[in-house]
């Protein structure tokens, strides 16, 4: 009966009051799209779209697919072939490929290509590509005259996994693996540098998170105490670092931790120290705490602060009145308030810390450097696809802790202001 008389009431012009609600519902969320439309589309741009390639390039590199079609094309039609023997065809399609290789200048990109994965074969692309033209059958015979190293089976494992633009290698590479002539296999120790750099970047983003908030946390108190006048004082302190670029206290912290800097002079100055017993804070993972520690502490301030500024005075006041003791007021009645701010923070900040690169390439140092620091030089100078394959396994890693946060502790408790 109700819908019955919904359904006859009418508006003003005429129509049915059910369809004029609709259309109204309608419009209000059109609107609203429309006003979120330009966020939706500069997040796309500028994360979603470069995330997106990033994961792409990860497993494209068509640097040897596009230079040896005539050797791709037999791999395609020899899918389990023997790579401790190919047979006389393969190698006549490699020296095919080689001669075109000379001819277009393509060598020192196929071979780049392979060399990813089999070290050192760049100088024996070119050395086959220049003698290509003069091989004439049988071509097995002829190429292994010119190099034996052109019948090693990971050499044949890593071409044929390259004949193809897309590929998984350079997570294997990314994962410490090395490719064998009886296939990917665990590198050895001298070879295991990537994932050591992950634990490392991990424990020292950790051990960063946990230093920022030893010091934050006094420093929020404070803040969410002290009179307005005074507090919004402190606060200018704390914010003043956003206003300063990020190279200039990097490099403040080069004069003031160097062996000849301010800090090493005053401690020699008090006689605390001898000239010859300076310590080496610089160019080192110490240096690379306490500058990265600096940068990060206002990201755990502001999440604190934002928590504590509400938390009631009363709460401490009612507690002592009861006879809790000053620990037992902190530990039971303020300290569970404040795990939001805490949660938000520490979350912050460690994500910031496994992603900075710039701080750790000025003031760490070789000892400092972080996975950041190896992705920023792949990226730049060695291998666009393998830094994309790093930075990938950091970014399926980072999604796992917040996924694990959330399970643990729910990430609905997270209080950023």
């Amino acid at each position: 009966m109700a819908e019955a008389a919904t359904e006859l009431l009418t508006t003003a012009d005429g129509r049915p009051l059910k369809a004029a609600l609709a259309a109204a519902q309608s419009r209000a969320k059109r609107r609203a799209f429309l006003l979120v439309l330009p966020l939706l589309f500069f997040v796309l741009l500028t994360f979603v779209v470069p995330i997106g390639y990033m994961l792409k390039r990860s497993v494209e590199h068509d640097g040897f697919s596009a230079s040896a079609p005539a050797l791709d094309a037999w791999f395609a039609e020899n899918p389990g072939f023997d790579p401790a023997n190919p047979p006389e065809e393969a190698y006549a399609a490699l020296v095919q490929d080689l001669a075109r290789m000379q001819v277009e200048k393509t060598t020192g990109i196929a071979g780049t290509r392979i060399n990813y994965t089999v070290p050192g074969t760049i100088s024996l692309f070119k050395k086959g590509a220049r003698e290509a033209k003069t091989l004439v059958a049988p071509f097995k015979d002829a190429l292994l005259a010119v190099d034996p190293e052109w019948g090693k089976p990971a050499l044949w494992r890593g071409m044929s996994a390259a004949s193809s633009a897309y590929t998984t290698e350079f997570y294997q590479v990314a994962a410490d693996r090395k490719l064998t002539d009886d296939g990917w296999a665990r590198g050895g120790d001298k070879d295991r540098i990537y994932l050591y750099l992950f634990f490392k970047t991990f424990l020292i983003s950790g051990l960063i998170t946990v230093i920022c908030l030893l010091i934050a946390f006094p420093v929020s108190h404070l803040l969410a105490t002290l009179p307005m006048a005074k507090s919004s004082l402190l606060m200018i302190l704390v914010l003043l670092p956003f206003w300063t670029s990020l190279l200039v206290r990097t490099t403040s912290w080069i004069a003031l931790l160097q062996e000849q800097g301010i800090v090493n002079d005053m401690l020699v100055g008090l006689g605390l120290l001898g000239e010859d017993g300076r310590l080496t804070m610089m160019y080192n993972m110490t240096g690379t705490i306490v500058a990265m520690t600096h940068v990060l502490l206002p990201f755990m301030i502001l999440p604190l602060y934002s928590v504590m500024r509400v938390i009631p005075p009363s709460y401490a006041r009612a507690a002592r009145s009861l006879g809790a003791t000053s620990w037992t007021t902190f530990r039971r009645v303020y300290l569970p308030q404040t795990l939001p701010g805490i949660a938000a923070g520490s979350l912050l900040v460690f994500i910031l810390a496994v992603g900075y690169y710039i701080t750790p390439a000025l003031v760490g140092g070789a000892d400092g450097q972080l996975i950041s620091n190896l992705i920023s030089f792949h990226m730049s100078k060695s291998n666009w696809s393998l830094a994309a394959a790093i930075a990938g396994m950091l970014l399926v890693a980072i999604l796992l802790l917040y996924w694990l946060y959330d399970r643990l502790i729910g990430i609905d408790r997270l209080k950023l202001g």
